[in-house]
Order: C-alpha cells, then sequence, then structure tokens
C-alpha cells in the first residue's frame, strides 16, 4: 500500500480521487449519451416546430438510460464516502447499473411525471401568474433535492420503493441542514458546468454532485443511527 504521507502522497490521492470521479462520470455519461445528444439538439434548435419530436423521445429516455445510470453512481459515491474501495469491497459501475435497473426505472417513471406536472405549471404560469409561478420554483427547489436524497436512499437501504419515497420525502423536509447541503452544493456545481467550464459535466459534474450529495445525507444517516442505537 502506497503512503500518502508527504507532498508526493498528496498528489497521490488528489490523482486518485480525480481518476475515480472522472471515470465514474465518463461512464455516466456514456450511458445517458441519447439523452445528451438530444438535449444538444434541442439547444440548437433554430424553431420551436421540432421540439415537441425532440421531447418526446427525451422524455422516454429518462427511466430507461438517466434514472439507472445516476442511480449507479450514487452506488459508487457509496463506496467512497464508506471508503469501501480501500477495504478492497470496489464492485463495478456495471454491476450497480444492473442490480438497481429496476427499482430506478420505476422509479424514474414516476419522478418524470411529478417533474413533467411541475414544469408544465411553471410554464403555464410563468405568463400569467408571477406569484404563483415563484411558489413552482420553490417546490422545484424541494422536488430536486428530494430527487437526489431519493438516488442515496436507493443505494443504502434495502426498501420497497413506496418506502424509499417517503422515507426520501421525510428526510428532505425533515432536516434543514441536509436540505440545504444539498442545495447548495449541487447547485454550485450545476452552475459552474452549465455556465462556466461546459467540459465539466462529462468529466465530473455527475460524479461532483453525488459524492456531496451522498456524504450528507449519509452524515445525516450516522447522527440518526447513534441516536437510536
Amino acid at each position: 500500500m502506497k503512503s500518502n504521507t508527504g507532498v508526493m502522497g498528496g498528489f497521490y490521492v488528489i490523482s486518485e480521487w480525480i481518476m475515480r470521479f472522472s471515470l465514474s462520470n465518463l461512464l455516466w455519461a456514456l450511458y445517458n449519451l441519447p439523452i445528451g445528444l438530444l438535449l444538444l439538439s434541442l439547444l440548437y434548435l433554430e424553431n420551436n416546430a421540432g421540439t415537441l419530436y425532440l421531447m418526446v423521445p427525451l422524455i422516454v429516455l429518462l427511466p430507461f438510460l438517466f434514472f439507472p445510470a445516476t442511480t449507479a453512481l450514487f452506488a459508487k459515491a457509496r463506496e467512497w464516502v464508506r471508503k469501501e474501495e480501500d477495504a478492497g469491497h470496489t464492485r463495478a459501475f456495471l454491476s450497480y447499473y444492473k442490480e438497481n435497473y429496476k427499482t430506478s426505472f420505476v422509479g424514474g417513471l414516476i419522478l418524470v411525471i411529478v417533474w413533467g406536472v411541475l414544469i408544465a405549471d411553471i410554464y403555464y404560469f410563468s405568463s400569467r401568474n408571477e406569484l404563483l409561478m415563484n411558489l413552482f420554483m420553490i417546490m422545484g427547489i424541494l422536488v430536486f433535492v428530494w430527487t437526489l436524497n431519493l438516488f442515496s436512499v436507493i443505494v443504502h437501504y434495502d426498501m420497497n420503493l413506496g418506502a424509499m419515497f417517503k422515507h426520501s420525502f421525510l428526510i428532505t423536509i425533515g432536516s434543514p441542514l441536509l436540505f440545504i447541503a444539498v442545495a447548495i452544493s449541487s447547485g454550485i456545481i450545476l452552475y459552474i458546468s452549465l455556465y462556466v467550464f461546459p467540459l465539466m459535466i462529462p468529466l465530473f459534474t455527475g460524479s461532483l454532485v453525488s459524492f456531496l450529495s451522498f456524504s450528507a445525507f449519509y452524515r445525516l444517516h450516522l447522527k440518526v443511527s447513534s441516536k437510536t442505537s
């Protein structure tokens, strides 16, 4: 085992973490390649006529690709946070992808409906009622954090899907510190990725969001476990 002390040890640790994040994120991006291509096509559309033709396959692909791949990414983040790789318990990205596929797919279907209704409400009220639009925007932040917490719950607990939705929602609204940590850390990473350094998206965005989100979730889990034990 290599020493992690001194300058060279520090460089080794940093390079190891960069490799972990980038490799897992590249795999995640590869699994979501069709979705990424559709999103790029939407960005470069010069008229709204083709938007519907691109939105339909994009929405259909989300439960099949995005949610299972993101769950696998959170499972890798769980390894890193719990230091399972150091104990020789590391598993392949594909292994996690297959293991959680059914749960992620069904959960993805439900979340696509929730997000679809929310986005439709924001779009509808954007030109009709600013107060309601802002209310739905706030709800969007809540659903965003809830979604990330759901990924953490899926990879950490052995529950049925209904219990996972309930538990992730309860910790989202019941733990202000967790909510703030997940919302702010993810928001900063997404802002930098979208507006400052877009190359982060295929290299680090997903893995950083999953790592920081699961880290905050796991701290809460350990805190609750210590109180109940």
